[in-house]
This record gives structure tokens, sequence and C-alpha cells, in this order.
């Protein structure tokens, strides 16, 4: 991996989709456009910040391979890799926001969102021989794709916590949730990274909202956040976030909005009682324990899923529930419990430790 010439935290931005790839296009809205200029106002907003360094995939309307897209970060050993898009689906109902990070799910939603971003695979010259015959519309090629850097997955998850908890509470914006997706352009950095999907183009309402100026800026003012929260988390010996104002206030919503808004995330969370949270006890502090897998879905710890593991459990927080295998004094005997999860079928657990009643991800 190449060295960094700089102590700067460096940020890779992604502007999903361009030049013949114009990814969704709904209602006069244009996915490529819509996601540059979100991208580079994100953009403008971390390179006021001096500890900030931005590199950008595209800064045209140009096509950029898939499989080069993540080696600009790789490159320049970027700290992160933030790609962002918008979304659509044929019913023109359906509105949010929604952030991914590398996984695999069994949700045939999510599963139609990783093959429409990967598809673009297929405008690419030679990409037989490039992606090794992976085909973006087959589920077996995407339950193929392994998280190549496992101890990102909490920081990357913790980001895209982040940027959803933004859009909805100083947007209103409704939210999809953080979900866990096997996106090759994420499978192939090796720092943490997330895709953003913006919301919906075919939805004429949202799409309308994405592609004017307003919610652009309101968008990226939220991302931006997002990444100096980040940093200020997980790089605070560096830190010197100046204290920012908003560009914009976003408008206050209808009550029709309002109710909408409750709704959708009252549906989304329907069946999450109090008694699901689960906090990690700080007495458990130096406690080793092996994450198995993120999910939006909550599972009953004697779950099949879990194929037959027993000593399972599990947190909740930010929509997404996180469950564990084990728990070890001894960072040893955590490897050979990470070891028994892998035998079983777990491919991607790796080893947290319990900081102050959280897990953070042993490298």
């Amino acid at each position: 991996m190449a060295q960094k010439k700089n102590t700067k935290f460096t940020v890779v931005l992604d502007a999903g989709h361009g030049g013949k790839d114009p990814g969704n296009s709904y209602h006069g809205f244009v996915e490529k456009e819509i996601a540059l200029k979100t991208t580079l106002k994100v953009g403008d907003l971390l390179e006021k910040q001096k500890d900030f360094e931005v590199v950008y995939t595209r800064q045209t309307d140009v096509f950029i391979e898939l499989v080069n897209r993540p080696k600009v970060a790789n490159k320049i050993n970027a700290d992160l890799f933030v790609s962002i898009h918008c979304n659509s689906v044929t019913n023109q109902t359906p509105a949010g926001t929604e952030t991914f990070v590398m996984g695999l799910s069994r949700s045939n939603m999510n599963l139609e969102v990783a093959k429409k971003e990967n598809s673009v695979i297929l405008l690419e010259d030679n990409y037989k021989k490039t992606y090794e015959g992976f085909d973006p519309h087959k589920p077996e090629s995407l339950a193929g794709l392994k998280i190549k850097q496992e101890d990102n997955l909490n920081s990357s998850i913790t980001l895209a916590s982040i940027i959803q908890d933004n859009f909805t509470n100083n947007l209103s914006r409704k939210t999809r949730g953080v979900k866990q997706q096997p996106l090759w352009v994420l499978d192939a950095a090796y720092m943490p990274g997330v895709l953003i999907e913006l919301g919906f183009l075919s939805n004429k309402e949202e799409g309308e909202y994405l592609n004017s100026e307003e919610g652009q800026d309101q968008m990226a003012e939220q991302i931006a956040k997002a990444i100096m929260a980040y940093k200020k988390e997980f790089f605070s010996e560096n830190a010197s976030v100046e204290e920012d104002k908003p560009i914009v206030k976003p408008p206050k919503p209808a009550k029709e909005d309002v109710k909408e808004i409750t709704k959708a995330i009252t549906q989304e969370v329907a069946e999450v009682k109090q008694s699901d949270t689960v906090v990690v006890p700080t007495s458990e502090n130096g406690k080793y324990k092996i994450q198995l897998f993120a999910s939006s879905k909550k599972r009953d710890v004697t779950s099949p899923d879990f194929k037959g593991l027993k000593a399972i459990s599990f947190t909740f927080d930010n929509n997404l529930y996180k469950y564990f295998y084990g728990s070890a004094s001894d960072l040893n005997e955590a490897k050979k419990l990470c070891q028994e999860a892998k035998k079983s079928g777990f491919s991607d657990a790796f080893v947290v430790v319990i900081k102050d009643g959280k897990t953070v991800a042993v490298k």
C-alpha cells in the first residue's frame, strides 16, 4: 500500500456513474448529474477544513471503470472512501435515504440495489477478464464477494449510521437505514467505505428535491458533517474541525410530511422494542467477542442462521443489529473462537474488544 505524503485526513469522494453510464433516469432527473453536483459540494465543505485532503474519482461527466474507483483510494492509502448515488424502482412510491456498507444480505430489495450498482461492469471493455467472470446479475456471483478488510466493517457502519442520523434528524428525510451489501466498489477498497443512496429519483417529489440546488446543498452538508464527526471520533488526536454553521436551514416539513415520515420510520422499526436494545455492560471491558454479521433484521439467538453456534449475543443501535459469538478474556483464545466461527460458515467473522461499553474491531 502506498504511503501518505502528509498527515491530513484523506477522503476519496466517488460520484457514481458518469459519461456513457447515466445511472438512474426518471422524470428528467439524471443520477450521474445529481451525484456529481452533490459530491463536489461535499468536497467543497471538507476542503475548508484544514485537516482534510479531498480526492475525487471524477469531477466532470466522464466514465470511470468501476475497478478503477477504489484504486484511486488504495493508491494514496486514503482514510475513507465515500461513493454517492441515487436510487430508483419501477414503483414510483418508495422514497428515502439509505447507506450501504460491504457485506452479505438476504434481502431481495437490497440484492436488487447490488445488481443495479454493479451492472456498470458490463459497460467496460474486457470486463470478463477484469472481474474474472463476475456477473452482476447473478446472485451466486454476489454471494462470492468477501469483506477483504474485516476490521474496517465497524468503522464503515459507524460512518453510515452518522450519515443516516443526520439525514433524518437534521433534514427530516425518510430513512431506510444502514444496510450491508456485496458492492464491488466497496469490496475492493482497503479502507472503511460507504455507498450513499441520496433518495429515489423514481419518486417525483424526492427527485425534484435532489435535483434542486437547495436539496443538494442540504444533503452535501449532512454528509460532510458526518465525515467530520467520524474523523473526530476515530482520529481525535489530529482532529481540529472548526465549529461549522449550517449553510442552509432545512424547511419545516408540512404536517402531512411529518405523518408520512413517522409512519415510514414506525413501519421500519416496528419489531424493535426497548427490550431489544442490548448495551454491552462496561463491566465487560477488555473482553473479546466474535462479530458474525450485522443486519437490519432481528434474529432469535437460537435461530438456524447461527449454524449451531452457542453463546450468541447482540446489540442494537442505529437500526442495525450486530451479532456476536462467545466471549474471551485472552486475545489468543478469541482468535480460536474466530476460527471456529469461520469453520461454521461465517467467513467474514472478526474479533472485537469491548471498550467503555462499545465494541471495537481488533486489527
